[in-house]
């Protein structure tokens, strides 16, 4: 039988739209701590108070955008979501204080949470049921590919070329993923349902999110500062190749890291990641060098680049069919929330510890998160073969 057509309008639309939006969130994520110290006299527990916020509005916006999107749409809502995210985005320049800053990114917030609800969306809707994997691991790499080049762009433009044009860069990527929405048409019939459920918590995937968000703490310290802290340790030329290294891994290593998942399991991959991680985190708490700086990059890049789709893929397939749109919002949203809480301690605790030490002490939360990813698994294999002799019997 001839599998039905996965590449699409509106699935390379839509990708392209996630990829640009993405672009602009990593791209921002890694500068606006260090422009806020420079050039607006921020301290850093105000640095990280500056992913909070944003996180913490898109968080808030997501119930509601699912109402709005059953009353008026699931593509008009993504396009107005787009418009704002870009419309703040052409606005960082104005800013003289933190509080505006702050502000700005509150709003712009809302935007990104309104987005990333309706996108899913609108991938649940058009993606056939028969290629279901393959359409959500190909939009998911979208967000990978940003997530590596926002980081990278950022960086170099903030080095280079100094805070306009960096920031015209922001508002440019933003302005992509508006345009490439316009050449979305959603199917009428199926631009409501899955923007509804979206908005609900599944409780099925709650317990692997809350796992992902205690680790999302750990991630939080090297997207809001990283870069400053291979500044404070002399490092700041190759601060930018930390995040090419760290893509560099994590997209060699994802085709064997999938077959091994799909092949023998998840606890196959999610150890081994563990130690990576952990091992990762470790070094860079030790870096003088470029060379331990960047292969600490490597190994962080190899650890929680397997953590976060094995995590994810967990999350989804414990929910039926019809609740994995609910349990990939549920999932984002508890990961969202540990990101942001995570990137605010690490602002308020790096004014009493030194950056060296709060890398060192996070692989003791990475243990932590081990641990409580092992009894979460013993449980639920305990689940399974009670339901399974309920099932026998």
């Amino acid at each position: 039988m001839k599998s039905a057509r996965l590449w699409t309008r509106n699935f390379v639309s839509v990708s392209a739209s996630s990829f640009f939006l993405f672009l602009a969130f990593y791209y921002l994520l890694v500068v606006l701590p260090i422009y806020s110290i420079q050039s607006l006299h921020g301290r850093e527990s105000e640095a990280g108070l500056i992913v909070t916020v944003f996180l913490v509005a898109a968080i808030l916006v997501r119930p509601l955008a699912g109402r709005w999107m059953e009353r008026f749409g699931t593509h008009r809502v993504f396009l107005l979501s787009l418009v704002i995210f870009a419309g703040m985005a052409s606005l960082y320049t104005l800013p003289s204080s933190m509080a505006g800053l702050l502000l700005l990114r509150f709003l712009q917030g809302i935007g990104f949470g309104m987005a990333t609800t309706a996108a899913g969306s609108i991938v649940a809707a058009i993606v056939p049921d028969s290629r279901r994997g393959e359409g959500m691991g190909y939009y998911a790499m979208s967000m990978n590919l940003a997530m590596v080049l926002g980081p990278f762009l950022g960086l170099t433009a903030l080095h280079k070329w100094g805070g306009g044009v960096m920031f015209l860069l922001s508002f440019l990527f933003a302005a992509g993923a508006l345009a490439a929405a316009f050449l979305i048409r959603v199917p009428e019939q199926s631009s409501v349902r899955p923007a509804a459920k979206a908005s609900i918590l599944e409780m099925s995937a709650l317990r692997i999110s809350l796992i992902a968000a205690v680790f999302a703490l750990v991630y939080a310290s090297i997207l809001s500062f990283v870069s400053v802290y291979a500044k404070k340790i002399g490092l700041e030329s190759v601060s930018s190749y930390f995040f090419v290294v760290y893509a560099a891994v994590l997209l060699l290593s994802r085709p064997f890291t999938g077959r091994l998942y799909d092949r023998y399991g998840a606890n196959s991959i999610v150890y081994p990641a563990f130690f990576c991680f952990a091992a990762g985190m470790l070094l860079l708490s030790q870096a003088e060098a470029a060379a331990g700086f960047l292969t600490a990059a490597g190994l962080i890049g190899l650890g929680w680049g397997t953590l976060f789709p094995s995590f994810q893929t967990i999350a989804i397939q414990g929910a039926s069919p019809a609740r994995r749109g609910a349990a990939t919002a549920t999932f984002l949203s508890i990961f969202d929330f540990g990101i942001g809480i995570g990137s605010f301690l690490v602002g308020l605790l790096a004014v009493h510890v030194s950056f060296r030490s709060l890398y060192g002490y996070s692989a003791i939360i990475i243990a932590a998160g081990a641990v409580m990813y092992g009894v979460l698994q013993a449980q639920a294999n305990r689940s399974k073969r009670n339901l399974q002799k309920k099932q026998a019997s």
